[in-house]
């Protein structure tokens, strides 16, 4: 079990539990075991959001890093799949992100990337804790002139802007119309620059909100996880579209005219159509996890592709399409994954493809959306002893209780049972036609394993 990393890096609140000693820590560690097999002096890049606590982290990192040997770019405040990207661009050794992404502003976080523009794997993750609870962390101290140095190379944004005027350009320019206008959520996050250079460059028609981050009010009430106010926005102002980005930028959720929200499995669907019909979809499948909607899968199936689901995670995500050469895939919470542009999550160009899907169908958000028909989903947790969170499948009654459950839903529902990562839970989702009902049965099932393993 991994004592500081969890699913997306390193995630708490900074300067009580991420503490600037633990940072520097986790930055020596984390520079020896990314460029270990390198002969050359490492040089790593640091990209942060919008946070109060951000410029500590920052500090201790680059603290840490200098201390290793390491050279550092301080990238400033700049979107995570920026960073991915640059790290690519510039051959760096590595690359780090300090973001909670769509949690609230007194957290903070640590997410490294490989020279690939990678996550790292949760192989390479242990092996920095190790490095990290090992005596070796105090030999890893550079001398004399092996002692790193830093520059701030805050103009390397442009680069992530041209990315898009690259790509996009040309296809926007040719199906733009002036009656087409954006709402842009950028939760006062990592985005709330980069997103008005980039919709500026290619000529799309915007307006602009939640882009004065204080430190703190970043996806307060605002961004990927709160679309009230921009669904509002989007109706009141007779907008096209509506596109919600989260905190640090690697997340895209959207709005139709109506104000109705698009989610990742809707995302999944539409820019999955818009691709196959130029023959663009690798081998006609999507990759989403065992938390996508039973309609995506439906949508799929009814389409004839095909849908491989994962472990909850984008890094499991990318691990999948990597292995099999696929080139779509993603989560519900809007995380998608474009291999042919990025290696991560990016919610600019999740909204840029989604954009110029409208665009080249002629038709409304609310029109493309309807191509997936979402089931009703009920989520309950289960506070159960943190020791046998993962021993409900061991238990006969509760067992008997999902099978049968499973049985009256015969392919018109479905039974999901998750272990929390981080607590004592035991996470129970059910789907299916009637929200009622799978509310009733979620209830009965989290009662029965909080019974049983609640002890």
């Amino acid at each position: 079990m991994r004592k500081y990393f969890g699913t997306d890096g390193i995630r708490r609140i900074a300067n009580t539990e991420l503490t600037p000693e633990l940072v520097y820590r986790v930055a020596k560690a984390g520079a020896y075991v990314l460029s270990k097999h390198s002969s050359h002096t490492p040089t790593i890049l640091i990209g942060r959001d919008t946070r109060i606590s951000g410029t500590l982290i920052e500090s201790a990192m680059v603290a840490g890093f200098l201390s290793y040997g390491a050279n550092v770019k301080l990238l400033g405040v700049i979107p995570t799949p920026a960073v991915a990207y640059l790290t690519r661009k510039l051959n760096a050794d590595a690359s780090v992100v300090i973001s909670a992404s769509h949690n609230t502003y007194e957290f903070n976080g640590i997410k490294y990337f490989s020279n690939k523009g990678m996550k790292i794997p949760d192989s390479l993750e242990e092996e920095i804790e190790e490095v990290m609870e090992s005596g070796k962390i105090d030999e890893l101290k550079a001398v004399g002139d092996k002692i790193g140095v830093s520059e701030y190379s805050l103009d390397l944004i442009d680069e992530y802007v041209y990315f898009f005027r690259k790509h996009f350009d040309d296809e926007i320019e040719k199906y733009n119309r002036d009656d087409f206008v954006v709402a842009l959520d950028t939760a006062n996050g990592a985005t709330y620059k980069v997103a008005e250079k980039v919709f500026k460059a290619l000529g799309i028609k915007y307006k602009i909100i939640n882009n004065k981050p204080d430190g703190i009010n970043i996806n307060e009430n605002c961004g990927s996880t709160h679309l009230e106010a921009l669904k509002k926005y989007v109706v009141e102002n007779k907008l096209s579209l509506g596109v919600a980005y989260d905190g640090d930028g690697d997340r895209c959720l959207a709005v139709d005219e109506k104000g109705n929200e698009i989610d990742g499995d809707k995302l999944l669907a539409i820019i999955s159509q818009n691709l196959r019909k130029k023959g663009k979809l690798n081998k006609d499948t999507i990759v989403a996890t065992v938390m996508s909607n039973l309609g995506l899968n439906k949508y799929a199936r009814d389409n004839g592709l095909e849908l491989l689901q994962t472990k909850v995670g984008d890094r499991y995500v990318l691990e999948e399409m990597l292995k099999d050469g696929f080139n779509l895939g993603g989560e519900q919470s809007g995380h998608i994954i474009l291999l042919d542009y990025n290696p991560t999550g990016d919610g600019i160009l999740t909204s840029l493809m989604l954009i110029k899907s409208i665009l080249e169908e002629g038709k409304k958000a609310s029109e493309l959306a309807s191509i997936v028909k979402l089931y009703p989903q009920i989520l309950i947790n289960a506070k159960v002893n943190g020791d046998k969170k993962y021993d409900y499948d061991k238990n006969e009654e509760i067992k008997q209780a999902i099978e049968k459950l499973e049985k009256e839903f015969a392919g018109n529902g479905r039974v999901l049972i998750r272990p929390s990562g981080t607590e004592p839970l035991v996470r129970v989702m059910i789907e299916g036609e009637d929200q009622e009902y799978i509310t009733k049965k979620a209830r009965e099932i989290a009662d029965l394993i909080e019974e049983k393993l609640g002890k």
